[in-house]
């Protein structure tokens, strides 16, 4: 194995390893902030000594036990606090020398991540709160993809995490996996938590990649273990099913060059057929149980999308349908947006344009490139050159991510074009559409 190899495979493991500890160790120490601290020096210490030493026979329990060894020396006095790059020091130099424990000694369990994802959703915060707090500890995002995320300035969100910690440390609760009543008035936080971290690791909204399928895989993780402790809960199987369904496209979306490939362009015969079945069979089963929620909608969407072999065999009035029952239970801007071009492939360009114009005014949209892709695009389509040119600019100077905002250049350039050459408006076929 040449050392980039075992670095990649160093990352992957304690990114799944992460979660589980800081888990542990909050459930045992009771402060998320510290144990978050203590968790990240110990990621540090493996990061510095296990390319020269080997990965340790338990990874998690070297982790979990320097990581604790840090929390002790912080709690001990002020001085140990001024320490810190000294214990990092003294841990990555050598701090296992006697192999830890198994992890049933240690007190460590399968389901601590999906403990701190409990956590985290706490009594004490604001649903916003709880979603920004969970995706920093559980999901690993940075404050800037959790800012993108919720369409807020970073600085805000730095702070929210930051009272978030202040809050569930004040609030003394213990840091139990809570009760059957508790749970489920928390769900609904856990739900949206996992939604945004498959998002961000499906379509990463910053830097060069267009995915991190350590986010996306992570979130699948966690709502398979979450369907195993709530196999009865049918919002639960519906973002699982999503999460699969959506998945199942990942190899189709890039090209060689990592460049964007749209949905109506896209080699369906890449498309993972296993997450497709398994996704597909989940939905189906969920639907049966009677209580239709917002994820399962969406799941079904993605069905009838992956159920067509081909793009021009999409059922895009079935799709219109699904987007309209999901309107009435939901505001998400998004989700207008979804229905408008669903509306503009069953009645032209012209009716996705007028459905369009309700989010002018919203400010969860002001912040987020989507608008101005999908505008640009129906406005292609209905032959206004001028005005989809202007919108593909646009949406190329607000994403953050480097492939979609090469993908909207791209339109960009070839509508120029078109209009520099005086060429006649070529509609797209309504029954297209890349922004599905």
């Amino acid at each position: 194995m040449t050392s980039d190899d075992l670095n990649r495979k160093i990352g992957d493991l304690l990114r799944e390893i992460a979660p589980q500890v800081l888990g542990a160790v909050a459930r045992r120490h009771g402060d998320l902030d510290m144990a978050e601290d203590a968790v990240q020096e110990a990621l540090i210490a493996a990061v510095r000594k296990w390319p020269q030493d080997g990965i340790p026979q338990n990874p998690r329990g070297w982790v979990y036990q320097v990581a604790l060894r840090r929390l002790t020396d912080q709690t001990r006095s002020e001085a140990a606090r001024r320490r810190r790059q000294e214990v990092v020091a003294r841990d990555a130099a050598g701090g296992d020398a006697a192999a830890p424990p198994a992890d049933e000694e240690l007190g460590i369990r399968e389901d601590d991540s999906l403990l701190l994802l409990f956590m985290c959703c706490h009594p004490s915060l604001s649903s916003p709160s709880a979603i920004a707090l969970t995706l920093h500890a559980v999901g690993g995002l940075t404050t800037r993809e959790i800012a993108n995320a919720f369409l807020a300035p970073e600085a805000t969100m730095a702070q929210r995490i930051s009272r978030a910690k202040q809050s569930i440390k004040a609030s003394r609760i213990p840091f139990t996996m809570p009760g059957d009543a508790e749970r489920a008035e928390r769900l609904a936080t856990v739900l949206h938590v996992l939604y945004l971290i498959f998002n961000e690791g499906y379509s990463s909204s910053v830097g060069p990649a267009l995915s991190r399928t350590d986010l996306s895989g992570e979130a699948i993780r966690l709502a398979r273990g979450l369907r195993e402790l709530l196999p009865r809960e049918p919002e639960v199987s519906g973002l699982l099913s999503l999460m699969l369904l959506t998945d199942s496209r990942r190899l189709a979306r890039t090209g060689p060059a990592g460049e964007l490939i749209p949905l109506d362009e896209q080699d369906r015969s890449l498309w993972n057929g296993n997450e497709i079945r398994e996704g597909v069979e989940i939905i189906f089963h969920a639907l049966q149980q009677g209580r239709v929620g917002y994820y399962q909608l969406q799941a079904a969407v993605a069905a009838v999308h992956a159920e067509a072999t081909r793009v021009e065999d999409t059922d895009w009035p079935q799709i219109l349908a699904l987007y309209s029952v999901l309107l009435r239970m939901s505001d998400n801007p998004m989700v207008r947006i979804s229905h408008a071009i669903a509306a503009a492939m069953v009645h032209g360009p012209g009716r996705g344009l007028e459905l369009l114009q309700t989010l002018d005014s919203d400010p969860r949209t002001q912040r987020n490139h989507r608008l101005d892709a999908v505008r640009g695009h129906l406005l292609e389509m209905a032959g206004d050159l001028e005005g989809a040119l202007h919108h593909y600019r646009a949406a190329a100077s607000r994403t953050g991510s480097a492939p979609e905002r090469d993908y909207l250049n791209l339109k960009g350039a070839r509508v120029a074009e078109r209009i520099g050459a005086k060429a006649a408006p070529v509609v797209k076929d309504s029954r297209t559409s890349p922004y599905a």
